[in-house]
């Protein structure tokens, strides 16, 4: 069983919910190359992006479908946050990047917030997987 597969008997909330982290880490962020103040923060989402999702699927198939797999969000993600903090507290940012950056920001901070959850579980024993891969 693929992580699609396994991902696809998961609640529909979730599922609409894995649709849009896609959309607003991965795609909003190409739309900040547009503007030269945002460049580096659409590089730097764009390659923790896919960063991520490899680690995701890597973890994945050596573990299945386990509260873990959010540790490549919490690597990865955590500093972008930061960075992207620090960049909306910058004056130079103009207002189309600054909506598209706070949206990407606000959507990776709800995952962060579900990844450290997850990831708390798991540390404390909760290690079931919640679908084991065929």
């Amino acid at each position: 069983m693929s992580l699609q597969d396994v991902i696809a008997l998961q609640p529909g909330w979730l599922q609409y919910w894995l649709i849009w982290l896609t959309i607003g880490s991965m795609a909003l962020p190409v739309a900040l190359l547009f503007w030269r103040s945002t460049r580096m923060a659409a590089l730097a989402a764009i390659a923790t992006g896919v960063g991520s999702e490899l680690g995701i699927f890597w973890l994945f198939d050596r573990m299945g479908y386990v509260k873990l797999l959010g540790l490549p969000h919490i690597i990865l993600w955590t500093p972008l946050a930061i960075y992207l903090a620090w960049l909306l507290k910058r004056s130079d940012i103009p207002k189309w990047p600054r909506w598209i950056a706070m949206i990407v920001l606000a959507t990776i901070v709800i995952s962060l917030a579900f990844d450290y959850a997850d990831a708390l579980r798991y540390v404390l024993g909760e290690r079931t997987p919640f679908a084991k891969p065929a």
